[in-house]
């Protein structure tokens, strides 16, 4: 698999893989937006991971995450990271990446 360049790609990418479920994070866990139900950070699965870094600005930095919550819900997280991130979510990604089964 080709890593994408920009987020858009990397979010269209995950949807033709089957993550179509828009999940946010919030500081109970990963909320799915269209379903409104919340999934422990200790039930997801981070299957694929995309970082992106703003070429000349450091707070363009982002992450998308292809997850698996619950009983076979797959959806992405798309988030800031690095300097300019929420210290609330820089946690949250911390723990749902720590067991990341892909770093592409």
């Amino acid at each position: 698999m080709d890593a994408p360049d920009t987020v858009t790609e990397a979010v269209e990418l995950l949807a033709a893989l089957g993550y179509v479920d828009d999940y946010a994070l919030s500081t109970e866990g990963i909320v799915d937006s269209g379903a409104g139900v919340l999934h422990p950070i200790a039930s997801a699965v981070v299957d694929h991971t995309f970082r992106f870094e703003g070429d000349s600005d450091p707070g363009d930095e982002a992450i998308v995450l292809g997850v698996r919550c619950g009983a076979g819900g797959k959806g992405v997280v798309v988030s800031a990271y690095g300097h300019d991130a929420d210290p609330e979510h820089t946690a949250l990604l911390l723990a749902l990446t720590a067991g990341s089964t892909d770093a592409g």
